[in-house]
């Protein structure tokens, strides 16, 4: 039995289920292809039964809400985990009880069936014929704040410009600072806000970037971790980020660049990239979710 079965009342007076909270997996087919999204009929005997919305469930105690949306999509229904790409979060907070839907994208229009009793149905919808289904009405709520958010972008983080920004004595140990740098970048489980990132959202909504950090001089050879991507410039740091900039813009998602530097700035700009300060990024960090 999952934690988090059973049924609770928030402070609106509703009843809910997941006595920690619940999410849901909003996945999206691959941005090159038609538009649609992977929806389920709920079994008539589920609570809203007959109606469609997005698969999901009550979160364990211990899980995040990306953890708990992908792990019920899992259990309910033919989702491949390994093709889906988490894009961005909304949380629908009730007072004392919340449903977080994770917006993901899927590398490809994978066949979708039911894999329990709680769906008759599971099957990709075009996005014009969303509106005219019966929808859970939790689901109705977030849909049109939902049906438009952008891709998480690539963020690419000029290490040595984001540490010279702090006056915490990261010349002493340009390595650690570095590591101290990634590990801030890797603890975001819950993503960074969408809109201060220039990621197409409403308000409220969470972007989960993919993060390149790109390190030169001293804190060469600084690894990788979860969620952090570390790239050692054998040159020039900022010829590194160019290069970052080239090979990684694609027509599905966007790149930011994390700089103050005014020549690499032109540089990435010139190749469609969007530029925000260290500042920004450190308030981000820092901001609690």
């Amino acid at each position: 039995m999952n934690s988090g079965d059973g049924w609770t009342t928030c402070a609106l007076g509703h009843r809910h289920w997941g006595l920690f909270g619940a999410a849901g997996l909003l996945l999206r087919t691959p941005p090159t292809q038609d538009r649609a999204v992977g929806l389920q009929l709920r079994a008539d005997r589920s609570h809203h039964g007959g109606t469609w919305g997005i698969l999901g469930g009550a979160r364990h105690e211990d899980e995040t809400a990306v953890e708990a949306a992908l792990r019920e999509a899992g259990e309910e229904a033919t989702v491949d985990l390994d093709q889906v790409r988490v894009e961005a979060s909304y949380v629908d907070d009730h007072g004392g009880w919340a449903y977080t839907t994770i917006v993901a994208s899927a590398s490809s229009t994978m066949p979708l069936a039911p894999r329990n009793w709680e769906s008759d149905a599971v099957r990709w919808v075009p996005l014009p014929e969303v509106d005219g289904l019966a929808l859970h009405p939790g689901f109705a709520t977030t849909w049109p704040l939902l049906r438009d958010v952008g891709p998480a972008p690539v963020l690419v983080v000029d290490a040595a410009n984001v540490m010279g920004s702090r006056p915490d004595g990261w010349w002493r140990d340009r390595a650690g600072a570095a590591r101290r740098l990634r590990d801030q970048l890797a603890a975001v489980p819950e993503g960074l806000p969408a809109r201060d990132l220039a990621t197409v959202a409403p308000d409220g909504v969470r972007s989960f970037p993919a993060v390149v950090l790109v390190v030169e001089g001293q804190a060469h050879g600084t690894e990788s971790v979860d969620g952090v991507e570390v790239v050692s410039a054998t040159g020039s740091g900022d010829d590194a980020i160019v290069e970052e900039v080239s090979r990684r813009r694609t027509v599905d998602r966007p790149v930011r660049v994390v700089t103050a530097d005014r020549e690499l700035r032109a540089r990435v700009e010139d190749l469609g990239a969007q530029v925000l300060g260290p500042r920004t990024l450190l308030d981000l960090l820092s901001r609690p979710a």
